[in-house]
């Protein structure tokens, strides 16, 4: 009975200790003191990370893609996301949210009301943002137009629907390493912070795990569409074959090399990549071709 009594404490032991871990751990106020944002700089980083393609309303097309109302939904095996609205309105979207807010939930994916956010949110590939970059970003963010539809709920069953077991999730997934560690030349270093903190290359183009998580083992050599239709392909150098200019190519007009065109979410990730400086489609496409062997 007595061995009973401390295996239960032991158990209560180890369970607040994994509680205290998981908790939401938003940044703090220090790590933003001081830092100025510039808007046309956070333009490219907006771009970059493809803020429009998920937060504007679906079927959005020119200057109506920056009115980032939200509604769209996204299928997944763990239930249907849908993107709330990020737009300036200071109810419905974050107008009122400062930098700090902003950073929080980018690099750690925390609410200002310090509660998880699901990782539909790419948190685990912005994790790795500059936080010069988020401050650019947020001050680019106060440009837009506010707009005051309400953000839709998730529709997600029990257990995912449970906020805290989030936080047991990044304690597993969660980190600012590079996929792709060590060193590579300037370009292709320029091209890794692109490809795997901005525009989160990854999150569609790597398996993941039966948590949900991204299997680095595995990295970008193709995954099952979240949606169930088809399949994101591999786009490792062995697998995909193209010189470093058919990738600045169709990374600038859509078009592969052998004539066919973009298409699905794809589409958006180009028209976003084509408003970048080409010196960074080129640092991706270095980036890619100098992936070590198996990914």
């Amino acid at each position: 009975m007595r061995l009973f009594g401390w295996v239960v404490v032991l158990g209560l032991i180890a369970a607040g200790g994994t509680w205290v871990l998981a908790r939401p751990n938003p940044l703090d106020p220090a790590d933003v003191a001081g830092l100025t944002g510039d808007a046309a700089k956070g333009e490219m980083v907006f771009w970059a990370a493809g803020c429009a393609s998920c937060h504007m309303a679906a079927g959005a097309k020119g200057e109506a893609q920056l009115v980032l109302s939200g509604g769209q939904r996204f299928p997944s095996p763990f239930g249907t996301f849908v993107a709330p609205n990020i737009s300036q309105d200071p109810q419905a979207g974050i107008g009122n949210w400062s930098l700090l807010n902003l950073a929080s939930a980018l690099k750690r994916g925390v609410s200002p009301e310090e509660q998880h956010y699901f990782p539909a949110l790419p948190y685990a590939s912005y994790a790795k943002m500059e936080l010069q970059d988020v401050a650019d970003l947020h001050a680019y963010l106060q440009t837009l137009p506010a707009d005051a539809t309400p953000s839709q709920p998730h529709e997600l069953s029990f257990p995912f629907s449970r906020r805290e077991a989030v936080g047991l999730w990044k304690l597993l997934y969660l980190s600012d390493d590079w996929a792709v560690p060590g060193n590579m030349t300037p370009t292709a270093t320029r091209g890794r912070y692109v490809a795997e903190a901005l525009a989160h290359c990854a999150e569609c183009h790597t398996p993941r795990t039966r948590l949900g998580g991204l299997d680095t083992s595995r990295w970008l050599q193709g995954a099952a569409n979240p949606s169930g239709q088809g399949r994101i392909p591999d786009i490792t150098p062995a697998t995909l074959q193209w010189t470093e200019a058919d990738i600045v190519a169709y990374l600038t007009t859509g078009f592969t090399p052998d004539f066919d065109v973009v298409g699905g979410k794809m589409a958006h990730v180009v028209e976003n990549l084509s408003r970048l400086p080409e010196a960074d489609r080129q640092a991706i496409a270095r980036y890619l071709l100098e992936l070590p062997p198996g990914g």
